[in-house]
């Protein structure tokens, strides 16, 4: 393995040694197989490349300081993975199936994993798609489930810095109704245009509203939104909103923070009056928000008004790191260390 700078690595694909793939035919899922190839052999038919039958999921795995290697809410990843399946006719992954896979490529990856105390994870991919061919529209008779891993640093190139978003409302990323609640590739194409716009016009990212009335917030091209004001944690409740297993882990911190906690419709006025502000997920963890700007009204929102971090985010922050690499106690039972 070519040396690695832990510290200066991007949220960017590289090569690792294995991924791990099986197959669902004939009403079974094939034994995990490892495989040192970043390529696959698909059919021109399949549904997944016609008719959006994908799905995927993203987790990570980290070291302590006893090097030990420790995932975090595995299981309510493969809930998810599943609920996705279903949502769009995929044949689910059994959890033990899902448990086999995760360890097997995180064993056979175990190079890959950053050290403690470099900030850097590493990240793990799950992605289910159809594979069978089909002409017609109708779910595949076929699934390929596969694992790959990359060691990643942070999602945003600015750190735990405040960054600045734009509020759109000239895309929507997913109906009333649709898959907005499913982690399925079609919602992030759904978002590019907005994302690619919002980043060249000096934004992290988009931030959407919802589809229906255009009133309330919905969620980030890449994370779910959250708002903190008067000792509250709020976060927008809404059908197109992918349940994110970060937020509901910042949620239940914040409770152990004694804040309170409220998941509701939260209308664009009420940016004005969060004291902070924040945009969550795997891969960002908890992204501070700086200022959001509307850009229909070309109203702007500052919320860090002196350029920094809020101190209820930067809490949680800290507390849901050190609990993934083991410097905070998982009083909540959210690790696994991989034997």
């Amino acid at each position: 393995m070519k040396s690695i700078d832990w510290k200066s690595l991007a949220f960017a694909y590289q090569k690792t040694n294995y991924n791990v793939r099986c197959t669902y035919r004939d009403g079974s899922w094939s034994k995990p197989e490892a495989s040192t190839s970043e390529y696959l052999d698909v059919h021109i038919a399949a549904t997944a490349l016609h008719y959006g039958q994908e799905a995927f999921e993203g987790m990570k795995a980290f070291r302590d300081k006893e090097d030990r290697v420790r995932l975090f809410r595995w299981r309510d990843n493969c809930r998810r993975l599943q609920a996705s399946a279903e949502g769009i006719l995929m044949a689910p992954v059994p959890q033990e199936l899902f448990e086999e896979a995760i360890y097997k490529v995180v064993k056979l990856n175990a190079e890959f994993i950053p050290p403690h105390g470099t900030g850097a994870s590493l990240y793990i991919r799950p992605l289910l798609f159809g594979s069978g061919p089909k002409v017609g529209v109708s779910p595949s008779d076929e699934y390929t489930f596969i694992v790959f891993v990359i060691p990643v640093g942070p999602y945003f190139k600015e750190g735990f810095k405040p960054v600045s978003m734009q509020l759109v409302d000239d895309y929507d990323r997913a109906a009333p109704q649709g898959t907005g609640s499913l982690k399925v590739g079609g919602n992030y194409a759904a978002s590019l245009r907005a994302g690619v716009r919002a980043a060249k016009e000096g934004f992290a990212a988009p931030l959407f509203l919802d589809a229906k009335e255009k009133k309330y917030i919905d969620e980030a091209g890449p994370a779910n939104f959250f708002g903190i004001k008067d000792n509250t944690y709020i976060t927008p409740k809404s059908d197109t909103i992918l349940p994110s297993i970060t937020n509901r882990s910042l949620m239940q911190l914040a409770e152990d923070m004694g804040l309170k906690v409220e998941r509701r419709p939260v209308p664009v006025e009420e940016l004005e009056t969060f004291e902070e502000a924040g945009a969550c997920g795997t891969a960002a963890v908890i992204s501070p928000i700086g200022r959001i700007y509307d850009r229909r009204s070309k109203k702007e929102y500052v919320i860090a008004k002196d350029g920094k971090p809020g101190p209820v985010s930067e809490q949680l922050f800290k507390t849901l790191q050190g609990i993934q690499y083991g410097d905070v106690n998982d009083k909540h039972n959210w690790i696994t260390i991989v034997e």
